[in-house]
């Protein structure tokens, strides 16, 4: 079965019974999609073990099953395979079966707690402008050349992956730009998989429900790193005091970028204001139209990617010029009347205080900061309290709110959020359960030239409440309540 050769190769095939020359046609890790001959990868999961399932695939015509654990009694005619860790093993059949598609691509991997989204979709702006064909894997949007196609999650699994990377080679694509979260790297969803180059935004505090402890989460990061061959580049952000972390015994050439210390790629903020910012890069002067400081780390991680991948310096300089951050990262606009409303993705501690220390530095005069922020449910708690206080000390007024509150109590939520403010702190917070009523609020509390910031949701167009998705646009709603109020 050559769909196992690279399992066999590193060893990690423990026994097998049954034979090994069958005829797959379908591969899965989920039961309910398995078809006649299908070969059936039990993984074990945060909430769902796969090896309960397995009797299920066989009965619905898997011919074969990987798993970690084989049934006391194996079924006749089927092939079991046990290895160690199926989640690894998958990654390495979901490339066989696809023809290794990664190896007929330069795959540049972005990971990091913030910057993830807007690097990587840069990235495939400026191959796209440059006119080369290229894909794109991220939390908005997944896009093959210009056909765009849904995402579901920030990095796909295994299967769906290298799918995805067959088509862009199919298509013709040199490029593909992937966000590479540390769910997926936990999970063995890029393992198989060969990256070009991989890139280190920043690492605060997030997923901490998920990794238990913040050292749990910086070394599911650096697994990117450590996966690196020598063939391949590594950029880290030396801003960051993780970075030398990242790169400790990385394969890969290592290069450093950063605003305020020494490394290979500097970039230096000469102005920032609602018109865009204006970058001094490698020693050439760059007006682009993104906002903010934190966009001057994605823009000058785009410049070094593209460098170390060979393109020409002042082609790409020219191309970033024209660069547009994706939807709902500090996504804008403003009224007649002169109030701005920002909508933005900033759903961790550090995201929320990169965004509002951006719209410091734009004020310019006596405008009120309104900030509306909620916290997701099922998902780390303890950020819940740092978000309010962040969005306290750099706002006016705050409204505390919704945000997917899936199956938590949304007012348990709020309560958990409001453990962060001091008295004074409360005095200027309000608290509404309601997001669609509280961003009216926040609407209505803005006066000429105030400043309304919609934080959590960005680009996602729905509100998940006791495990419904509800159709929910953040800047739809904004945007249409501010033009009725200004009517």
């Amino acid at each position: 079965m050559k769909l196992l050769k690279d399992i066999l190769f590193r060893s990690r095939i423990q026994q097998v019974f049954g034979s090994t020359n069958v005829a797959i046609e379908h591969i899965t890790m989920d039961s309910r999609d398995v078809k006649p001959f299908s070969l059936f990868v039990a993984v074990v999961g945060v909430s769902v073990d796969g090896h309960d399932y397995i009797d299920k695939a066989i009965a619905l015509g898997a011919v074969a099953i990987v798993c970690e654990n084989i049934p006391a009694y194996p079924t006749g005619g089927i092939t079991f395979v046990q290895v160690p860790n199926s989640a690894e093993a998958l990654g390495y059949i979901a490339s066989n079966y696809y023809d290794n598609p990664s190896e007929n691509i330069d795959i540049i991997a972005v990971t990091g707690t913030n910057g993830k989204t807007t690097t990587a979709t840069l990235m495939y702006q400026l191959a796209r402008k440059l006119g080369f064909k290229a894909g794109l894997l991220s939390t908005v949007v997944n896009k093959i050349n210009d056909r765009e196609l849904p995402s579901t999650h920030t990095t796909p699994n295994a299967i769906a992956l290298n799918k995805l990377l067959a088509e862009m080679v199919d298509a013709g694509c040199a490029y593909c730009f992937m966000e590479a979260s540390s769910h997926a790297l936990h999970q063995h969803r890029i393992t198989g998989v060969q990256i070009k180059g991989a890139l280190f935004s920043n690492i605060t505090h997030d997923h901490l429900d998920y990794h238990k402890t913040f050292n749990e989460y910086i070394k599911a990061k650096k697994i990117l790193f450590d996966i690196l061959p020598s063939t391949a580049f590594a950029i880290v952000n030396h801003d960051d005091r993780h970075s030398e972390v990242m790169i400790q015994n990385c394969k890969a050439k290592t290069k450093t970028m950063a605003l305020h210390s020494m490394a290979d790629y500097k970039a230096k903020v000469i102005e920032n204001g609602f018109t865009g910012l204006h970058l001094f890069i490698d020693g050439q002067d760059l007006y682009t139209q993104l906002i903010g400081g934190f966009n001057a780390y994605n823009i000058l991680a785009v410049y070094a990617a593209a460098r170390e991948l060979g393109l020409d310096k002042m082609e790409v300089l020219t191309a970033i010029s024209g660069l547009q951050a994706p939807d709902g990262r500090f996504q804008y606009f403003k009224t007649p009347s002169g109030i701005t409303a920002v909508v933005d993705y900033a759903h961790t501690p550090d995201a929320l205080k990169n965004v509002l220390k951006t719209i410091a530095d734009l004020r310019t005069g006596n405008e009120q900061v309104i900030s509306l922020v909620g916290c997701g449910g099922d998902r780390d708690k303890t950020k819940r309290p740092e978000m309010a206080r962040i969005a306290a000390e750099w706002s006016d007024r705050v409204i505390l709110t919704s945000d997917n509150p899936r199956s938590e109590d949304p007012d348990t939520i709020i309560r958990e959020m409001k453990e962060g403010l001091d008295p004074v702190m409360m005095k200027k917070t309000l608290a509404v359960t309601d997001r669609k009523e509280a961003i009216k609020l926040a609407c209505t509390l803005a006066n000429a030239g105030d400043i309304v910031l919609i934080a959590g949701k960005g680009h996602e167009r729905y509100q998940e409440i006791a495990g419904v998705k509800h159709a929910f646009d953040d800047f739809q709603i904004v945007s249409e309540t501010l033009t009725m109020l200004e009517k």
